[in-house]
């Protein structure tokens, strides 16, 4: 009997391929997977993106909203509303 109960200690814990050691590996696999269908889900996005972006009238949008690119002879004005700025510690 103390045979087993040693033998059953030692795969549970103290072995290189122990119970612990899988339970760590299963989790890490878990974690790997979640990445995975999270970064699909990203390159998908990023398709679609590309895809819009194809058509020039798109990617001028997406350039003058992103970065404020503008052409030579145009102004631009950004309009920031009072609730979007950040609030400011008045000293008394």
């Amino acid at each position: 009997m103390l045979i087993v109960l040693l033998f059953v200690i030692w795969m549970l814990f103290l072995d290189t391929n122990s119970w612990l050691i899988h339970k760590e590996l299963d989790q890490e696999i878990k974690e790997l997977e979640d990445n995975k269908e999270y970064f699909i889900k990203e390159i998908v996005k990023d398709q679609k993106d590309i895809n819009v972006l194809k058509d020039s009238s798109e990617l001028e949008k997406f350039a003058r909203e992103e970065y404020f690119m503008k052409k030579d002879d145009e102004e631009i004005y950004i309009i920031e509303y009072e609730d979007s700025l950040p609030k400011t510690k008045k000293d008394d």
